[in-house]
């Protein structure tokens, strides 16, 4: 299947034409408006500083269901036994620079370029993108970010600098979510870490009914509200 060149106009092609290693499109920018047509068809950007915006939609899909969210006895007892504070959208900017930072102290590439962080922190100020930061004492010990659109949460990177801090994060965020309503969590890409959670994969196209059920055209056009 061909990759697609987008235009200027936020508008992606079928998702269902997706390469297998699920590239889908290529251009484009990372526009307030261009990333939230993008998520809501379950669209995401990823790629490397330097490098065109290329756009991904992966099948299978691995998603959390809140209510089927589960945790250790083990981890249960950590949490109780550990002094973390968790807040919600107070610190998002060192959030997202704190993931993008620990992949590149190990080592790793990150997509987390520069310009993704301002674009991030564009639609965290349009109310879209949150944060979850897990503290310890005064000191950062983890947290997540990622993308809210109707009852959709689309996870996107999380980050510990002191043990279990990004999952004291992820135990806070989908206990909060659940209570607002929130039916899905969107994890992009397997892995045993998050199956331990209870993340399943699921075709995506039941992924993209599921997105048009929890969606509405409205949530992305009209404003959001904090966390």
């Amino acid at each position: 299947m061909p990759i697609f060149q987008l235009t200027n106009a936020p508008i992606f092609p079928d998702p269902a034409l997706a390469e297998d290693n699920g590239l889908l499109a290529v251009g484009g920018d990372l526009s307030v408006e261009r990333l939230l047509v993008a998520y809501s068809q379950g669209i995401f950007p990823w790629f490397s500083e330097g490098e065109p915006p290329l756009w991904w939609f992966t099948n299978p899909r691995l998603v959390i269901f809140p209510t089927e969210f589960k945790i250790s006895k083990r981890f249960a007892r950590t949490l109780r036994n550990t002094a973390f504070r968790i807040s919600f959208d107070s610190d998002f900017y060192r959030v997202i620079s704190s993931c993008a930072e620990t992949r590149t102290k190990k080592g790793e590439g990150t997509w987390i370029s520069p310009d993704m962080q301002e674009a991030y922190y564009q639609l965290h100020l349009a109310g879209y993108a949150h944060s979850v930061e897990c503290w310890l004492g005064d000191e950062l010990a983890g947290g997540l970010y990622g993308v809210k659109i109707g009852d959709v949460f689309f996870g996107e990177s999380m980050f510990t600098k002191i043990s279990n801090g990004s999952k004291a994060a992820l135990v806070a965020l989908v206990k909060h979510l659940h209570q607002q309503g929130v039916a899905l969590i969107d994890c992009q890409m397997t892995t045993k870490h998050l199956q331990s959670f209870g993340a399943v994969e699921i075709t995506g196209e039941k992924f993209r009914k599921l997105l048009k059920n929890h969606i509405r055209p409205e949530d992305i056009t009209n404003s959001q509200t904090p966390c």
